[in-house]
């Protein structure tokens, strides 16, 4: 059993499909596909709480913004602002990579602050809702992320490796023997400028000018799947409480777990900037992980505190379903 599940080659195309110019990438379907099926589920939770549906395309909305807004600058300022501020122009060209989960927290706590002020929602209310939402795109985003061959683990001789060949940030000198499950990946320049790599049959002989993938932790697919057990979890409590839900449970308990989380199965992936190896020689934790930190402080600090406001114990929002329900029904003469 454990030799059929011996080292998985991961050499899948982030493309799907080439329209002309237009490229259709997995990451953008699967980022596009968190959204959709949140809002099918947002839609359950609120008409279940007596909330017009209407508030789930506004905050949607919302989300979006904060999310990408969030998301790209986190990465500009939390992990690479020496190279954009002496080429600011680069911040604009999201398709060229570069978001940050910190940042699209960030983001997304912003959105839903104003969201909340502006439609006179319980911040808190609205976030416990939010999180289960957050959680499906979280579990969507880092299948993006596999099938860019990105944010990959450190090298592991674990029988559920995968080798990432198109990842070529981290391709490694080739060595005779090759290591088990390592592969040779011959690398080109396509016209375009973009890295192209080729893996070579087993019986090739390792030269200076190639070069190998190793077994590395599917660390994407460990996120991901953390990801589906918030989802469960948050949801099985939302289920189980409703309208009841003590103010702050679900925000604060999702916080806590992922930020945890966070901070250790960094412990499993390569440095995502270069100037990570200096933070943590000093630090002894990446960015990821210091970023991790505050919010874990946070989201304890809610928890603790979570439904013991005796004049606000369960946050609130416009019950106005029954109104939108009545407004429909035909006029009787």
């Amino acid at each position: 059993m454990i030799a059929s599940l011996a080292y998985v080659t991961w050499n899948v195309s982030p493309i799907i499909a080439e329209v002309g110019p237009l490229l259709l990438r997995w990451y953008g379907v699967l980022f596009a596909a968190g959204f959709v099926i949140g809002s099918f589920v947002l839609t359950h939770i609120y008409k279940s709480e007596g909330v017009r549906p209407y508030w789930v395309d506004v905050i949607t909305f919302y989300m979006v913004v904060g999310t990408v807004l969030g998301a790209r600058l986190g990465h500009v300022f939390f992990y690479d602002w020496a190279s954009y501020r002496e080429h600011p122009g680069e911040i604009l060209k999201i398709w060229h990579g570069g978001l940050a989960s910190h940042g699209a927290t960030i983001g997304i706590l912003l959105a839903v602050f104003i969201f909340s002020v502006r439609n006179k929602f319980d911040y808190l209310w609205v976030l416990d809702r939010i999180v289960i939402v957050v959680a499906i795109g979280g579990a969507c985003i880092r299948l993006g992320n596999l099938m860019n061959s990105e944010i990959v683990g450190k090298p592991t001789d674990a029988p559920w490796a995968f080798v990432f060949p198109r990842d070529t940030e981290h391709l490694q000198a080739p060595v005779a023997p090759l290591p088990a499950g390592a592969v040779l990946v011959q690398r080109s320049r396509l016209p375009n400028g973009e890295d192209h790599t080729e893996i070579l049959p087993a019986s090739t002989t390792p030269t200076p000018t190639l070069e190998m993938a190793v077994p590395r932790h599917p660390t994407q697919i460990y996120e991901s799947l953390f990801c589906v057990f918030l989802l469960v979890l948050l949801y099985g409590l939302w289920n189980k409480y409703k309208e009841r839900t003590p103010r702050g449970l679900l925000f604060g308990l999702f916080v806590v777990l992922l930020f945890t989380f966070r901070v250790l199965v960094e412990f499993l992936k390569e440095n995502q900037v270069s100037q990570e190896s200096g933070i943590i020689a000093q630090y002894h934790l990446n960015i990821g992980q210091l970023l991790s930190i505050p919010f874990i402080l946070i989201g304890l600090w809610v928890l603790l505190r979570a439904g013991k406001d005796p004049k606000n114990p369960y946050g609130f929002a416009p019950r106005d379903l029954a109104e939108e329900e009545a407004a429909a029904l035909p006029v009787k003469k």
